[in-house]
């Protein structure tokens, strides 16, 4: 079978005539449709019906139709991946990312940029990362777990939680000792219910929890880690919160389990550089699900 005559009958589908498919195939109305009329007879049926202003598709040329668009397309699509892998992945990815796992993320994508510098990467930081994937990002990093949806999801792990504070904050206010030296600082919360939380972490005797209080409280990690950059009291984050600088650890011994973080996009065909930067991702972004262990 001539799969050109194949693609001019999707096109003549697409456009409703013969002389608006040819308009666009740039090729005369008579070319056009000896090419539909050979392509039927080799088939053995009649895939459109012809009228003097419209053409449409028979019961037959209806169940051809939609496979052939598949194949067609599949077919652009194995092109596509030939010409990516016989010259050098280039482009632009975008990526979107929650506030909490950006300090980290730079670093890694960094790494990525200078195996590939024709490729530029941006990054988008928002907490919505799952619904702006196909439409405008390529891949999202998510926290915490998805609600059913046609993205393909890649598990990294559960991220580890420590206690941070700015050196500010513990120059004025002291360092705190043992956990139950939290009830006498202030706490910035995530979350928090009328100023106060309960942190559950695991230490050198195992899980242990601590009431702690703070005057400031939010439902998003970036208000968390600038309040404690800012120095108004020490934070449970992400651990990779540590390479955006201007904080430290306090009570290295302890930590928590945090929320799971994932690697989403669309279930369709990736373009090389996507594919390329997803990988990498997994590869130095993965973390054991594993419960939290202080070190």
């Amino acid at each position: 079978m001539d799969l050109n005559r194949v693609a001019t009958f999707l096109r003549v589908v697409e456009a409703g005539t013969f002389t608006a498919a040819a308009t666009r195939l740039h090729l005369p109305t008579s070319s056009v449709s000896r090419s539909i009329a050979k392509l039927e007879q080799d088939l053995g049926i009649v895939l459109l019906e012809r009228t003097t202003r419209r053409v449409s598709l028979t019961d037959a040329g209806r169940a051809f139709h939609e496979r052939a668009r598949e194949a067609i397309a599949g077919l652009d699509e194995a092109t596509v991946l030939a010409g990516e892998a016989a010259r050098e992945p280039s482009g632009v990815v975008r990526v979107a990312a929650p506030p909490e796992m950006v300090g980290k993320l730079a670093i890694v994508i960094g790494g990525f940029v200078r195996l590939h510098p024709k490729i530029h990467v941006e990054v988008i930081t928002t907490a919505r990362g799952a619904e702006l994937v196909g439409a405008e990002v390529d891949i999202a990093m998510v926290v915490g777990r998805l609600e059913d949806s046609a993205l393909i999801v890649r598990k990294l792990g559960v991220s580890t939680y420590r206690l941070f504070a700015a050196t500010s904050y513990i120059e004025q206010r002291g360092r705190p000792r043992t956990l139950a030296d939290l009830a006498r600082h202030d706490a910035v919360l995530y979350r928090g219910t009328a100023g106060r939380a309960r942190w559950e972490l695991i230490g050198p005797r195992g899980p242990e929890t601590v009431e702690v209080r703070g005057p400031l409280s939010g439902d998003h990690f970036q208000f968390v880690f600038d309040a404690v950059v800012g120095g108004y009291g020490i934070g449970l984050m992400p651990e990779q919160a540590i390479a955006a600088g201007g904080i430290e650890v306090v009570l290295p011994k302890f930590a928590s389990a945090g929320a799971l973080q994932s690697i989403v996009h669309p279930s369709r065909h990736l373009p090389r550089r996507v594919i390329l930067l997803r990988d990498f991702l997994t590869a130095h972004l993965g973390v054991p699900c594993t419960k939290a262990r202080p070190t």
